[in-house]
């Protein structure tokens, strides 16, 4: 497993080439006016041919990727080299996310998908010794990510998801809880959860019967309601990239609304809990607490427990790049002259 060690360094990077960059443009912008100042750019120039403008771009490119490698190595980057075996008392959770094109409905800001991931993301957090996985679904589902304790994947698939995720449009609940109970492991003495998020626009009629299935090999189901009842339309954009709102084959705004009824429904048949978001939050707190009375059993995880450093040839990299950067002059050379290293157009 790949990672870095000080991941908000890498985070910094971005920001100190963007201020880099700034003071480049900045720099050029000066020394144009100055030079029309003194008059016709071009004479200029010509008057002061000791002075290279593709040194000046070539030490600015230079600096720009010694600063990127320097960061990247400072972060720390690590490769996990020795697995080991640990167990831990928790439980297995499947998250069955709904990514249908209702999910970008906005009576949940910025819209329902988004504060769905957002609410998802800090429960991972919360979880310590537990197993979780991932299943998507629209008229079809997907298992995005297989149950296991590596958090840090989790989250980084979770980013990933769009209502481009799955192909197939539709809201199908019933396969969405087939695929996410087959998702779990076949240990029988750990308690196991479903949490379906979803609008509960659902577009067929064998759920409640799956649910009550599923809840006969003692997998709870938890569901939340995201969305409002009165409805709301779809935001798309249109080929120019505009903001429209969805409509049918008739030219019809399509409405989505909240179906609580069946998500209700749902989680009585999985002897679960039915909580309805809101813009205050998504009640993933609550189910999170019902989580927590559920009994832990012993669980046994595979774990990188050393992991091998890789920051020496990027640093080595940035450092000679800052010394070449160094190197090279700001004026030109007889040596540049005769053989025109640096003349590149840009």
């Amino acid at each position: 497993m790949f990672r870095f060690a000080y991941p908000y360094i890498l985070y910094s990077v971005p920001v100190i080439l963007l201020i880099v960059g700034v003071v480049y443009v900045i720099y050029r912008s000066r020394h144009k006016k100055i030079l029309e100042e003194f008059g016709d750019t071009p004479l200029v120039e010509k008057l002061t041919p000791s002075y290279s403008l593709s040194k000046v771009r070539w030490k600015f490119w230079i600096l720009f990727f010694a600063i990127f490698f320097m960061g990247v190595g400072l972060a720390g980057p690590q490769l996990g080299s020795k697995l080991v075996t640990v167990k831990r008392k928790g439980i297995e959770i499947v998250i069955a996310l709904d990514v249908s094109n209702s999910m970008l409905a906005e009576d949940i800001k910025p819209n329902r998908l988004t504060a769905a991931k957002r609410a998802i993301e800090k429960l991972v957090d919360k979880l310590d010794n537990d197993r979780i996985g991932l299943v998507i679904f629209a008229g079809k589902a997907y298992v995005q990510v297989p149950v296991t304790s590596d958090y840090v994947s989790a989250k980084m698939f979770l980013n990933t998801i769009s209502t481009k995720s799955v192909p197939v449009q539709g809201t199908n609940l019933s396969e969405a809880l087939e695929m996410s109970a087959r998702s779990f492991t076949s240990d029988k003495d750990i308690s196991k959860a479903i949490i379906l998020i979803t609008d509960g626009e659902n577009h067929d009629d064998a759920a409640l019967e799956t649910a009550k299935q599923i809840a006969a090999q003692g997998i709870r189901i938890y569901t939340v309601g995201i969305g409002s009842p009165q409805g709301v339309p779809i935001p798309v954009r249109d080929k120019y990239g505009r903001k429209v709102f969805k409509t049918d084959k008739n030219g019809n705004v399509v409405v989505t609304k909240l179906n609580e009824k069946i998500l209700q429904e749902i989680a009585m048949a999985g002897n679960g809990t039915y909580v309805r978001a809101t813009n205050s939050g998504i009640g993933l707190d609550l189910i999170y607490d019902e989580l927590n009375k559920l009994d832990k059993k012993e669980i046994e995880s595979k774990i990188y427990a050393e992991y091998e450093n890789y920051f020496q040839p990027f640093v080595a990299i940035a450092i000679i790049l800052l010394i070449i950067e160094i190197l090279i002059p700001f004026r030109r050379s007889k040596f540049s002259d005769k053989y025109n290293l640096f003349k590149i157009k840009i």
